[in-house]
């Protein structure tokens, strides 16, 4: 479903991405593992368009997107989960998931009873301002908006920074059953190594800008990965 194919970025004179290529697969957790400051989240700015790539290509179901805005790639069917959940602190959780219909035809811009079947607490909490629930709460709620778009590629960047951990095996029980669908391309970014592999069916490992290891989770050998993630 999406292919990254040796992507170079920069930022100025600084090179964050160096032939950074990468697979995501319908129906598969791909998980993009690594140290901070080593390019996950530049790969994902690179995929959903947030920063320019000087080299590479982005291809999406076949088609070259790598010159596309943000907006267009919304509204093919990608929808990223920012670092820090980026929600509307001042906006009810109904109007923050409202947001999410800028990227929809009108006719599909109602919120999907699924959403509230995932994440019970927001349907009770559709009238609270998003700057007043917790984290865990604010994670589901950025979720539940990317939801909203109907999104064929799922991109998570650190969905369980400073979170409780039941919240944290929530989110891992939501990320598995959309995977398990079977119509959806999942890509996550994650420094908890074991979060992150229980839900991997494949995975890529970064550091200093560069992929050094990629392959399926059968394959995985722990103290591999684990040696890129150690300080």
């Amino acid at each position: 479903m999406l292919t990254v194919e040796n992507v170079d970025l920069f930022y100025g004179a600084s090179q964050a991405l160096r032939k950074v290529s990468l697979e995501v697969k319908k129906g598969e957790v791909t998980s993009l593992l690594g140290r901070n400051g080593v390019g996950k989240t530049s790969t994902l700015r690179a995929i959903v368009g947030q920063q320019p790539v000087s080299q590479g290509k982005v291809i999406w179901e076949g088609r070259d997107i790598t010159s596309l805005s943000p907006y267009d790639r919304a509204r093919l069917g990608i929808a990223v989960i920012p670092q820090g959940r980026e929600i509307f602190p001042l906006l009810t959780v109904q109007e923050n998931l409202k947001t999410g219909f800028a990227a929809i035809p009108r006719k599909d811009r109602f919120i999907p009873a699924e959403i509230f079947d995932l994440f019970p607490i927001l349907k009770d909490m559709l009238g609270r301002r998003g700057g007043d629930l917790s984290g865990g709460q604010q994670q589901q709620l950025a979720i539940g908006r990317a939801l909203v778009t109907r999104p064929k590629l799922l991109v998570l960047d650190e969905p369980t920074e400073g979170i409780q951990p039941s919240i944290i095996k929530d989110i891992g029980n939501v990320i598995s059953l959309l995977r398990d669908r079977g119509d959806m391309a999942i890509l996550l970014v994650e420094q908890y190594f074991e979060f992150a592999r229980d839900l991997a069916d494949r995975f890529a490992v970064m550091d200093r800008g560069e992929v050094v290891l990629t392959g399926a989770k059968k394959d995985m050998l722990e103290s591999d990965v684990r040696k890129y993630l150690t300080v």
